[in-house]
């Protein structure tokens, strides 16, 4: 994209929603947002069960690991707060007109996805391991389709998380190649397509003094007197 930036094109461009909402980046977000919500909304709501009737506490599915339930919850919230945050910069990465602004922003995209993708591996490894552990009674079988959804959009979501990093590493390889923002500016003609005259050639000749030609040795008009 000629004349752009990090993936974006120059900062004051009008933002078309649609077309936001159409792009690959902004599906991603919407996608990976969803299935935060599905993985933390199961184990909230449905791995918290009785073991049995005579047991009225509420255990965690996963092999009873409060851990296990816990983990998955924190990284469903920050991955669904981090989906929000990134769908917003997203939204208004256009209108920022500074390169290294937009680089930071890039690199924290960069950063995060990773580091969410990182974390939805370790929760998928945990919950899966921790539920070939469990020992099936009637309470906890209730709660088992909950527990399946929530490893299985485990694994999903590092799938989403490693897309959403390898797309922010492409921006990032596309700005450092085409930060033209400066430079385009810099060798631009100046405004009316005219340039600045260089040094007349033949300068470096003598010339006389612009009014000796008019200097005479006589003045016009007088004569000399003959004696």
């Amino acid at each position: 994209m000629e004349g752009a930036s990090f993936g974006a094109g120059r900062a004051g461009g009008a933002i078309d929603p649609l077309d936001f909402l159409k792009q690959p980046q902004t599906l991603l977000r919407v996608t990976t947002w969803i299935f935060s919500i599905v993985v933390f909304g199961s184990i909230v709501n449905e791995c918290y069960v009785n073991k049995d009737s005579r047991n009225p506490e509420l255990l965690c599915i996963f092999n009873e690991n409060e851990s296990a339930c816990s983990y998955g919850v924190a990284v469903g919230v920050v991955a669904f707060f981090g989906c929000i945050f990134f769908f917003v910069v997203d939204l208004y990465f256009q209108q920022i007109s500074s390169v290294k602004d937009r680089k930071r922003a890039v690199l924290l995209d960069l950063g995060f996805s990773g580091f969410l993708a990182f974390l939805w591996f370790v929760a998928f490894c945990f919950l899966a391991n921790q539920w070939q552990q469990t020992t099936m009674t009637r309470g906890f079988s209730q709660g088992a389709d909950a527990a399946r959804a929530a490893i299985t959009f485990s694994f999903f979501s590092i799938i989403m998380w490693v897309v959403l990093a390898a797309r922010a590493l492409q921006r990032y390889r596309l700005g450092t190649d085409m930060s033209l923002f400066a430079t385009e500016q810099l060798s631009a003609d100046p405004p009316g397509g005219s340039s600045y005259p260089g040094y007349p050639e033949g300068s470096d000749t003598y010339q006389s003094p612009p009014f000796s030609d008019t200097l005479e040795a006589t003045p016009k008009g007088y004569q000399v007197p003959a004696y």
